[in-house]
């Protein structure tokens, strides 16, 4: 095993870009899901930036485990706004802070390559523990739908280790789908449109707020949010409404994801507006598009930047 960077100063750097993930989320139009242009489905986007303030640290926690960090960020969470916003998110982000703290300390600045294969090595090393927690943070958010299985139900004690559990539900459920393929959404479809976007850092000079997104941000995260939603049925929309709506759903974001290609601002498009307030009215959240989305800005954020040993806490 190779030494890994100072853990603190990684823990510190995951944090950094979690929390601006997060922030980036909300600050921009994404169809059917929170923002700070409309609320929905009974939340606001001051839930959601509270909630990542809230288990930022429990999620970046320097030597945790996977599973622990997904449970203290959960717990947290509750403690904060009691309900769930986050739990895809934790579920996807935890995997990425410990893998970028198991990077070698030779003072490079983070791959994709080597993400990737220090999140394929996690997935190898996951535990009946890392299980545990997951099960206990799961029952506790009470998502609809998720955990309900024939097997491993999460209201039962786990027999097998997290990827193996995640590997059973992974035929429904994206997020799962990422543990048992070793990110390879987060990789293959959400780093790939972020490198389509020349320039595009997720920590800069010029801070990034919810009140002031510039255009570059609003593209880059409308891009990933439809890529993500035009490539399958959302999970999360398959758990509340079924198949067919799903697919439909999905076939409505492609053309928005054509013009996202071709660099449309779509908060211009007649039409997208409404197609935002159109499914909240109908209570469809494609949920799992935007979890994907957030994990993605976060692995960008980690991939490429400075060297871990330049940040410390505090920082920045």
């Amino acid at each position: 095993m190779p030494e890994s960077v100072n853990a603190a100063q990684a823990a510190a750097r995951a944090q950094a870009v979690f929390l601006r993930a997060c922030a980036w989320d909300v600050a921009v139009r994404k169809p059917g899901n929170v923002s700070r242009h409309s609320a929905g489905h009974r939340m606001q986007a001051r839930m959601f930036l509270d909630s990542a303030q809230a288990c930022a640290g429990p999620l970046c926690t320097p030597g945790a485990t996977v599973g622990a960090r997904i449970e203290g960020a959960v717990r947290a969470t509750q403690a904060a706004v009691g309900c769930n916003t986050n739990l895809g998110i934790v579920l996807l982000c935890a995997p990425s802070a410990l893998a970028f703290e198991a990077l070698p300390a030779d003072g490079q600045p983070a791959t994709t390559t080597a993400l990737r294969q220090a999140w394929r090595g996690l997935m190898g090393d996951l535990t009946v523990a890392d299980a545990e927690h997951a099960y206990r943070a799961i029952a506790l958010a009470r998502p609809g739908g998720l955990g309900d299985a024939p097997q491993q139900d999460v209201r039962e004690a786990p027999s097998l280790n997290l990827r193996a559990a995640m590997a059973l539900a992974a035929g429904r459920d994206r997020i799962a789908a990422q543990y048992r393929d070793a990110g390879a959404d987060l990789f293959e479809i959400g780093l790939t449109v972020l490198a389509s976007r020349p320039g595009l850092t997720l920590l800069d000079a010029d801070p990034f707020t919810v009140e002031s997104p510039n255009k570059a941000h609003i593209a880059a995260v409308q891009h990933l949010y439809l890529a993500f939603l035009a490539s399958a049925p959302d999970s999360h929309i398959v758990r509340k409404h079924g198949e067919a709506l799903a697919h439909s759903v999905m076939k409505q974001a492609a053309p928005w994801l054509a013009l996202a290609e071709r660099g449309e601002a779509l908060d211009t498009q007649p039409g997208f507006a409404a197609w935002d307030e159109t499914l909240k009215a109908q209570g469809i959240n494609p949920g799992t598009s935007a979890d994907l989305t957030v994990a993605s800005l976060m692995l960008w954020g980690l991939h490429g930047g400075l060297p871990a040993q330049a940040w410390g806490p505090g920082k920045p």
